[in-house]
């Protein structure tokens, strides 16, 4: 069956300023894609190309196995939900999310139908007689989600649709999209600044710096093998601590020297991977370093490490530490004794580390 999203080798250019470079990446039926990347990183242009809002340079982009390269928006088949919301002042809720059926020209009943039954997935049937004026941000962005929702289209496009609201309704919306999205079985391409967002959301993540793509792949994925620096500092939250690192491999295995502040380096034996260069970027997530025993790890590596700072955050207890030159945080469980200024014995997961060229960035292992 042919992807419902298929883009193969897309560039956008402004003038002599390439935006995009050499987009290749392709969706089955009822995937959540996910475009994520900082500011300016071109996530929003290639929805809008998608969309058809902007012409494409080069390459080719095919809907539901439909050339669509040169098709106008409206005839792609296709649902967006702006950041914005976009939604008509004057006209009530109802004629908001109806609008688009009634100017082409579906007739009275099954516009009916289809509000009904939107209202109903959305809870908004007691907003339906309202303005947009009289909403709160939340109740507007499920007004726009309805919109989509009742033209059924082969693809939905989001761009940034939560990020006008507060960080609890955020959650709340979230949630609600998840929830959309697995009983509609839609094929949707979502675009966000936020990782947790991507992670939360998504069966299939494009990570974008600069135009171009950093990685393609699952949550998991993304998360536990970060193709590059740049993905591996920017996916998690607290990100990947990235440690300055010598390799040295002999018969038992590979020695990890990580430097520290007034005392002998650490040294770590990792004998899964061998043939690293002695520059290494070692790379670990912070639920990755926990306090001997603390959970079941096989190719736990233990060292004592002096703490800097604790920040107790409720289920968990984030400890920094100076290891390598950098901030390391890792997170234990809230009944630590770690206390600022000691030693804590901690246990590094040799399991789950990555390893990067601090020269090109790209992963090692």
């Amino acid at each position: 069956m042919a992807p419902i999203l298929d883009i193969k080798n897309l560039t956008k250019n402004y003038g002599s300023v390439e935006i995009l470079k050499d987009i290749n990446v392709a969706i089955d039926q009822g995937d959540f894609l996910v475009l994520v990347g900082p500011s300016g990183c071109g996530k929003s242009t290639l929805l809008n190309c998608i969309a058809g809002l902007e012409p494409i340079s080069g390459g080719s982009l095919h809907i539901g196995g439909q050339d669509m390269t040169d098709v106008s928006p409206k005839d792609r088949d296709i649902a967006m939900v702006f950041q914005s919301y976009a939604l008509y002042p004057t006209m009530s809720v109802a004629k908001n999310i109806t609008f688009g059926m009634k100017v082409r020209g579906v007739d009275a009943a099954t516009q009916a139908s289809k509000l009904a039954t939107v209202a109903k997935q959305l809870q908004i049937e007691k907003l339906l007689d309202r303005r947009p004026g009289q909403l709160s941000g939340g109740q507007r962005q499920r007004v726009a989600m309805g919109r989509a929702l009742v033209r059924d289209p082969k693809l939905f496009l989001f761009d940034e649709p939560l990020s006008n609201l507060d960080a609890k309704l955020r959650v709340e919306m979230r949630t609600e999209i998840k929830e959309l999205h697995q009983r509609l079985g839609a094929s949707m391409v979502y675009v966000t600044h936020d990782q947790i967002e991507a992670m939360t959301l998504a069966t299939k993540i494009v990570v974008m710096k600069g135009g171009v793509i950093q990685q393609v792949g699952t949550p998991s994925e993304i998360y536990n093998r970060p193709a590059n620096l740049f993905v591996a500092d920017f996916m998690g939250n607290p990100a990947m601590n990235l440690i300055p690192a010598k390799a040295r491999s002999d018969a038992a295995g590979t020695r990890i020297e990580i430097a520290r502040r007034d005392s002998a380096p650490i040294v770590l034996t990792d004998s899964q991977n061998r043939n690293l260069p002695e520059d290494v970027v070692l790379g670990v997530r912070p639920e990755d370093i926990a306090e001997p025993g603390a959970r079941a790890a096989a190719n736990a590596q233990e060292a004592d490490c002096l703490v800097d700072i604790v920040e107790p955050a409720g289920a968990d207890t984030y400890v920094v530490m100076q290891l390598g030159g950098k901030h390391v945080t890792a997170r234990l469980h809230a009944e630590t004794d770690a206390t600022p200024g000691k030693a804590q014995r901690l246990a590094f997961d040799l399991g789950k580390v990555s390893y990067f060229a601090p020269d090109t960035g790209q992963r090692l292992n």
